[in-house]
């Protein structure tokens, strides 16, 4: 690490040039031949895939999205003359829209229950020849365009559906605004320099848009979803800053204490800098244990979530020793300069203020470790009821008109309308046809069922639809278990004679998908926590360190979930963000805040226990280097962790709900982490293991490769006079 350090140092403006080459390269590259973002699910083996898949075999021209153009008349009906005859001239010119597959009038024999019992609304159905992923965002605009020309001061007129609702995706550009003039202010305020505080932010831009670039190449060569550069982009602005920020604080620290810059700056990569490869791995490899699920979206995500994470290390190592080259002693404000000069250097790792609180938790473990278990344990209950599934269009924001559309055909027609189910049934014979006739009138029997209604029927096909309207919203509870009792108990009972019948439509899809990342998500778990344990295990030749620190990531991670649980499953308050009514947990949720919150707790875990290490390889003694260790690293992890919570914070007024649950549950998980886990449990907890913390076996360590996290050796430490005078004060 030195090496690089000081090549990077002596050559700064190849390396800055280089970068900034890199940077436009990426930038012309992706601008010229643009993304292909995609939201497509691969589910294979369920159910409402092999509805889809038979559903394309035969009708590929209405296999694709469905949405709603939706009409209301504030007077008057909706069948008048009038409105009958606009509204059929603009369907007529919608159905040759490109990628338009089927439309459907209220006002045919096939459409005639599209319009509601007090006949003020009414929907025409547009089936595109796509999912809503794969479509020509072009295409489905002109579909909202030609519909938006029937609107007047009498008429109403609403779109909803996956696809339009594409069109009102929310801009976080705003969001990562907010993010980094937050993090700015907390950096000035701990560091008291503007070019301090300008250096982690130079990095943590550079990084974010050179990853940005690469996301957008990537998905020419693999499916990545709309949501993926957005969760990317805030978990690389946060620990791009954070990394750079830990760098930049142990240049500072060897500058006050009589180091050249260039020294200043091998000492600061041989010891943070080492820590943040260390800690980015830990990252890097807890998002790739996305991969593992074997969901594209998913895995799209966490590769975008890696490549952010990969450039925010890079750019800490080698453009941060540039940086420094070029600005030497003025990371420092002028008052600390002349501080320097007036009274030489001095150690200034630790402050007073850590120093006394890390005695304060020494003299009380068992009380404190009590306490602190208590407070994450109380705060995981509610994670015990979290109900996974997909949030439907009623918790959009009130003035989109997909909430709009969506409100009106619950008024309407009942809240299923917005999501029916579609069966699709083999059909190979006459007799399996009559027991699908048999079938279709059962259904309207079963309670939970508002209607059902028989889909075209083409001579000959093999293939039959019926569309089955749930009583409930597509989000509710009672509507995922009207899917099981269809699944489960209805539809067994007619599938002879070779009549296969599969449940279908958006909301099966949604719930197969909560299934699926439910059955897997154990394994996800079992091997991230595994591969942050054998980590930890390299780094610092312990197996109690290791196990600690996953049971309090676990901790922390579940009081993450609970708080997440109460908001936005249970609606205390999720109206307040802007995200809508209580509704399930998205199911993108876990996978994604546990690879998030492993990793970035693993960061922490890696910048305080490193330093605690260091200490107790210097001096041999367990209770003077968790106390050194935690008062020298205590003020900076604050100050990162705020940064982080200031970026997390900063998404969950954007708009959408899947990223304000993200936002605000790894904000949450991130405060008790530095709050309570790293302040207080863990020095708590190394107190009261001595020196088993630093056991290994033996046959374990003779097989385990040395990875050193802490630098040479013999490498002085900082702060010591501090923490002694600190110590004395305290007692």
């Amino acid at each position: 690490m030195s090496v690089l350090a000081r090549w990077c140092f002596r050559h700064r403006f190849i390396v800055i040039g280089a970068w900034l080459l890199i940077l436009v390269i990426l930038g012309v590259t992706g601008s010229s031949v643009g993304s292909r973002f995609s939201d497509q699910y691969s589910l294979p083996g369920t159910e409402s895939t092999r509805a889809a898949d038979l559903l394309e075999t035969q009708f590929q021209r209405s296999s694709g999205d469905t949405d709603t153009i939706v009409l209301h008349t504030r007077s008057g009906s909706v069948t008048d003359p009038a409105v009958q005859t606009s509204v059929g001239g603009v369907l007529a010119q919608v159905a040759r829209v490109p990628e338009v597959g089927a439309v459907v009038s209220p006002f045919t024999p096939r459409g005639e229950t599209q319009i509601s019992p007090d006949q003020k609304t009414a929907y025409a159905t547009v089936t595109f020849t796509e999912q809503s992923q794969n479509l020509d965002t072009a295409n489905v605009q002109k579909v909202v365009d030609l519909g938006s020309t029937l609107r007047s001061d009498t008429l109403q007129v609403e779109f909803g559906g996956r696809a339009i609702g594409q069109l009102e995706k929310p801009s976080t550009s705003t969001a990562e605004l907010i993010g980094i003039v937050a993090a700015a202010i907390v950096m000035l305020v701990a560091f008291a320099s503007v070019l301090a505080t300008a250096i982690p932010l130079i990095a943590a831009v550079l990084a974010l848009g050179s990853a940005l670039f690469s996301i957008d190449l990537l998905t020419h060569v693999m499916s990545i979803g709309t949501n993926a550069p957005i969760i990317a982009a805030f978990i690389g602005l946060g620990v791009g800053i954070d990394y750079a920020l830990f760098i930049v604080a142990r240049y500072r620290n060897g500058i006050r204490a009589g180091l050249s810059p260039e020294e200043a700056t091998v000492a600061a990569m041989n010891t943070s800098g080492r820590a943040i490869v260390f800690a980015g791995g830990t990252v890097t490899v807890a998002m790739l244990g996305l991969l593992t699920l074997g969901v594209s979206v998913l895995s799209g995500i966490g590769l975008s979530a890696a490549i952010m994470v990969a450039f925010a290390v890079v750019v800490a190592v080698t453009l941060l020793p540039a940086l420094f080259g070029v600005f030497g002693m003025r990371v420092l404000s002028r008052r600390q300069r002349a501080r320097l000069r007036r009274e030489g250097p001095s150690d200034v790792s630790a402050s007073g203020a850590w120093a006394r609180w890390a005695g304060f938790v020494q003299k009380r473990p068992v009380p404190l470790t009590i306490a602190a278990t208590m407070i994450l344990v109380m705060l995981t209950i509610p994670f015990f009821s979290m109900r996974l599934g997909s949030s439907d269009a009623g918790n959009n924001a009130a003035d989109t008109t997909a909430r709009k559309a969506y409100d009106l055909l619950a008024d309407g027609f009942g809240p299923g309308y917005n999501g029916p189910l579609q069966l699709v049934a083999k059909v190979p014979s006459a007799a399996a046809a009559s027991d699908f006739t048999q079938l279709e009138q059962t259904l309207k029997d079963v309670p939970g069922v508002a209607s059902v209604k028989a889909g075209p029927v083409v001579p000959r096909a093999t293939v039959r639809t019926l569309q089955v309207t749930p009583t409930t919203s597509p989000q509710s509870k009672q509507t995922s278990d009207l899917i099981d009792t269809l699944r489960d108990h209805v539809i067994p009972s007619y599938q002879k004679d070779g009549l296969s019948v599969y449940v279908g439509g958006q909301t099966a899809v949604f719930k197969d998908f909560a299934s699926v990342l439910g059955g897997k998500l154990p394994l996800f778990v079992t091997i991230i926590v595994a591969l942050g344990c054998l980590l930890l295990m390299l780094a610092f030749r312990s197996v109690v360190v290791p196990l600690t620190a996953a049971a309090m990531n676990l901790l922390s991670a579940g009081a993450g979930f609970g708080v997440v649980v109460a908001v936005f499953q249970w609606g205390w308050g999720s109206s307040a963000l802007g995200a809508g009514a209580a509704g399930p947990v998205e199911s993108f949720l876990p996978p994604m805040m546990l690879a998030v919150l492993f990793g970035l707790s693993m960061d922490y875990e890696v910048f305080l226990v490193s330093r605690i290490h260091e200490e107790w390889l210097h001096t041999g003694d367990n209770d003077l280097a968790v106390r050194r260790g935690q008062a020298a690293t205590g003020r900076i992890i604050t100050a990162a962790a705020i940064i982080m919570i200031c970026v997390f914070m900063a998404f969950v007024f954007g708009g959408l709900r899947i990223i304000a649950e993200f936002g605000l549950g790894v904000a949450v998980a991130i405060l008790l982490d530095a709050a309570v886990v790293r302040t207080i449990l863990v020095p708590a907890v190394m107190q009261l293991f001595g020196k088993w913390n630093w056991y290994l076996p033996r046959a374990v360590d003779r097989v385990l490769p040395h990875v050193s996290v802490e630098g040479p050796g013999n490498a002085p430490t900082a702060g010591e006079p501090e923490l002694e005078a600190a110590d004395q004060r305290s007692t």
